[in-house]
């Protein structure tokens, strides 16, 4: 028997639903910033190509982070949902629960851009949101180089995408929630609020008809990995700057920007009127906002439109793009990320039963 849906956030939506916090938590860059330790980390640490630093926390005052438990008797760990990755790990300097001594003697080693993870697998009960999945397989990290999670406002990070990238071939958790059916449906969903309100939910097992208006649209997944989709072009005010032939992109829940390949991204931050400083960060005039263009994403016939406000951020005062350069290939060419730029304005539905991203403009 299959259980109701279960959503991580907020907010009521039906009877017997089970709800937990999505928490807003300072980004990486606010506390380096408040630190004094943010010029010191950008040079010790160069960002080339795709960066969980600055795609995460650079342009983005807000990280959206759940709470799930692990063990018997259960331990508390803030996690980041992350449909880019696909393993759960957290760190075992500070897991002291059974989990700690249920090893495996397999390594696991996950590279995140900035930093990095190496430690072993244990297996233990994780508990997500009132879903009880026994015997999930997880990391436990020994050792996170840099700055990695330092900063962060998260212990670990609980990877959603498809298991072929998983590392040392670890079940994700959604694919162990599916496998003993303790979901509805083989999908789940991802709402995510603006300008840090509250409200923010990730459901498992189905989708809720008030997060978003107008009807969902369904696109194909082109490469079981990522949730990786084809994207037609690329628009700034109705004329195609970028993806002229057409090009692969991923709906990414743990990238705070939008990311792709550097020499088309440069030109939509020349036509959004942004401006590179000293560390590469692309800035805007704030009171330029009102005269700036839209930029639009072309996917499966849809036309998916960024206003302004949506991809300008705003923090400490100053304006920032929320497009970065990176650099990241696959057998389809160099991927786009959307991430929660994107997200925030295009509620996310990952359909692992019929393949489909699907996606419906938020409220």
């Amino acid at each position: 028997m299959k259980w109701p849906l279960v959503l991580l956030g907020l907010v009521a939506l039906a009877e017997c639903m089970t709800k937990v916090p999505l928490i807003k938590g300072k980004s990486m860059r606010q506390a380096l910033m408040e630190a004094g330790k943010l010029e010191e980390f950008l040079e010790r640490y160069p960002q080339p190509g795709l960066q969980i630093l600055q795609l995460h926390v650079q342009h983005a005052h807000i990280e959206y982070v759940s709470v799930i438990s692990i063990g018997t008797p259960p331990q508390s760990f803030s996690v980041l949902p992350d449909t880019g990755s696909a393993n759960l790990w957290v760190p075992s300097i500070y897991c002291a629960s059974t989990a700690c001594f249920l090893q495996l003697n397999t390594p696991v080693s996950i590279q995140y851009g900035t930093g990095s993870m190496t430690g072993f697998l244990g297996y233990d009960t994780v508990n997500v949101g009132g879903i009880v999945d026994t015997n999930q397989m997880f990391g436990l990290s020994q050792t996170e180089p840099g700055s990695f999670l330092y900063y962060s406002p998260f212990d670990g990070i609980m990877g959603l995408a498809y298991p072929y990238i998983s590392a040392s071939s670890s079940t994700p958790v959604f694919d162990n929630m599916m496998n003993q059916d303790l979901v509805s449906q083989d999908l789940f969903s991802i709402y995510l609020t603006r300008n840090g309100a509250s409200g923010s939910v990730v459901t498992f097992g189905g989708y809720e008809s008030n997060y978003f208006t107008g009807q969902v649209n369904w696109v194909p997944v082109t490469s079981q990995g990522y949730w990786q989709i084809a994207i037609e072009n690329v628009m700034v005010n109705g004329q195609v700057v970028a993806c002229a032939q057409g090009c692969q992109g991923i709906v990414d829940s743990g990238t705070s920007l939008i990311a792709g390949p550097s020499s088309e991204i440069s030109i939509i931050q020349q036509q959004i009127g942004a401006s590179a400083n000293s560390y590469n960060q692309y800035t805007i005039n704030c009171q330029n906002m009102g005269s700036m263009p839209d930029v639009t994403f072309s996917i499966n016939g849809v036309q998916y439109v960024l206003t302004p406000d949506a991809y300008v951020r705003q923090l400490n005062g100053g304006c920032s793009s929320g497009f970065q350069s990176m650099n990241l290939p696959s057998a389809q060419g160099q991927l786009w990320i959307l991430g929660d730029v994107f997200i925030r304005e295009y509620y996310a539905i990952f359909d692992r039963g019929s393949n489909m991203v699907g996606l419906a403009t938020a409220v």
